[in-house]
């Protein structure tokens, strides 16, 4: 069945305990304190923690890296072994660990009983090595990757990129951590060791038995994108992690199908950001919450010094109202709290917005710690807006089970976008559907110039180097880059998983 006649097919079953400590040199910038201190929505119901402990992946080597993707049985909450698809022995795949300047040389082998390529979600790696999905290799074979890791040090990651399967290998566990050192950081003395913890989020709709499965709708879930009624850190459901009373460093993937994850502490210390996508910011910042929409990442210390032994905090993700408009409000209450969504998994489906537990730490040793937190991370030059050549602008709707970007379905050979190799251009998202859409560009790191409509700001978690933006509603983003990486084909897309799975990608190619 192509795509085509899958989209016609699921239309007609669709029609069918310690308060903030951070010093004043890293409070929130004065104009956004009213932005991020508005009250939050009603809580809804929360899945029970499942309390189970913290999967820590193991840490690889690029070098001469055999990655084998595979199906196996592994443990995803206290007493359930499920099946799931990693390139590693656990329910997400490994972390992959580098210095910027090193040269990553893999082997991709594919064990699953479908094409599959891996994807070096904000690397800037060239065409042959970039994973776009025409390069997918069948069951049985291999691929092979050899590009040298030039980006900042940061949070970056790899996930499965097949066309129309990329939704259900991420979901089961194709997506891991791809974390990038350099001497600029390692200058700052930055928690590290067993006080740097790097976590993937997500949301899965387990099974009464309580294994997990792509368990999604032809209907709403196509539109809106999958969404749980759980929620699981590094595979494993509300697990948790055993802390001392220090800082932490706590690298943060948004990884889920389609929830935005808005991040916070149950005990309301600060979140400290100091990196996002594209690596380090200017100068850390203290926030009440954050938003993480999937492909993000936040780079963030955490503070549990002076918290006695035994205390439990969660790090949560806080109720909001949920950014639809039109038939996505109406969808969203309708079908996704608990419509086609239950039955489908072991409750009802925790609708966009909704509260969620996401991963406890527990103290459970005193130490002293002397770590101080950095006023000043980075150096980031300002945006050239005389260096900018072109304006592009790429208009996002999703309607009648179609994700489209400019009016235009997805095709695998079409090229939609011819860019100068060296050009700066600024590209223009804007929003014309009900739902969000977290905006990804491979081959380039970009700056976010501005938003209008919708929330009408541009966020903290926004400055600095970024590879994925979030569009609301009714919303235009614009953001800056420079195409100097590569020439070749590359791709920009929604990384709401089943839109761009079903329409919501283009090609480009930098000449």
């Amino acid at each position: 069945m192509d795509r085509r006649d899958f989209l016609r097919s699921a239309a007609l079953a669709g029609g069918a305990v310690v308060g903030a400590r951070m010093g004043s040199d890293i409070d929130l910038p004065p104009a956004l304190r009213g932005v991020l201190h508005q009250p939050l929505a009603s809580p809804a119901s929360v899945p029970a923690a499942a309390g189970g402990p913290l999967y820590l992946p193991a840490t690889v080597s690029p070098r001469n890296l055999l990655l084998t993707a595979r199906e196996h049985v592994t443990s995803i909450a206290p007493g359930v072994q499920s099946t799931v698809m990693s390139v590693g022995d656990g329910p997400v795949s490994p972390t992959i660990r580098a210095r910027a300047g090193e040269r990553a040389t893999i082997t991709l082998r594919n064990e699953l009983n479908e094409p599959t390529i891996l994807h070096w979600h904000g690397l800037r790696p060239p065409e042959k090595d970039d994973g776009h999905p025409r390069l997918a290799v069948d069951s049985g074979k291999s691929y092979s990757y050899d590009f040298v890791i030039d980006e900042r040090a940061g949070t970056y990651w790899y996930h499965a990129h097949p066309h129309m399967r990329t939704a259900a290998q991420v979901h089961l566990g194709m997506a891991g951590m791809f974390i990038i050192t350099d001497a600029e950081e390692e200058a700052l003395g930055l928690p590290s060791g067993d006080r740097e913890l790097t976590v993937l989020l997500q949301d899965k709709r387990p099974a009464a038995d309580g294994t997990v499965s792509y368990n999604v709708t032809m209907g709403h879930d196509m539109m809106e994108g999958l969404l749980g009624s759980a929620a699981y850190a590094n595979g494993v459901r509300t697990p948790s992690v055993e802390v001392s009373s220090a800082h932490y460093r706590v690298r943060l993937l948004g990884a889920a199908n389609a929830r935005i994850f808005r991040l916070g502490l149950s005990n309301q210390r600060n979140l400290v950001l100091i990196g996002t996508d594209g690596g380090l910011l200017e100068r850390p910042v203290s926030l009440p919450h954050m938003e993480l929409a999937t492909g993000e990442r936040a780079d963030l210390l955490l503070d549990f010094t002076g918290i006695p032994e035994g205390t439990r905090v969660m790090l949560q993700s806080l109720p909001f109202d949920p950014p639809y408009r039109g038939m996505g409000g109406g969808m969203g209450r309708g079908m996704g709290g608990g419509g086609m969504g239950m039955g489908m998994g072991g409750g009802g489906v925790v609708p966009q917005g909704g509260a969620m537990d996401l991963l406890e730490f527990v103290v459970t040793k005193s130490v002293r710690d002397d770590f101080r937190v950095p006023t000043q991370l980075s150096v980031i030059a300002p945006v050239n807006e005389a260096a900018i050549s072109r304006e592009r602008t790429f208009h996002f709707r999703s309607a009648m089970m179609m994700h489209q970007i400019n009016g235009r379905d997805f095709e695998m050979d079409r090229i939609d976008e011819r860019i100068p190799f060296g050009s700066t251009e600024r590209w223009v998202f804007v929003n014309d559907g009900p739902f969000p859409h977290p905006v990804h560009m491979h081959a380039v790191q970009f700056r976010i110039t501005d938003r209008t409509g919708g929330r009408g700001t541009l966020y903290p978690w926004e400055a600095g180097w970024k590879d994925t933006v979030l569009v609301y509603p009714g919303e235009r983003v614009s953001v800056v880059a420079t195409f100097n990486s590569h020439r070749g084909r590359f791709m920009m897309h929604c990384h709401n998983l089943e839109h761009e799975d079903h329409g919501m990608m283009m090609n480009f190619e930098v000449e």
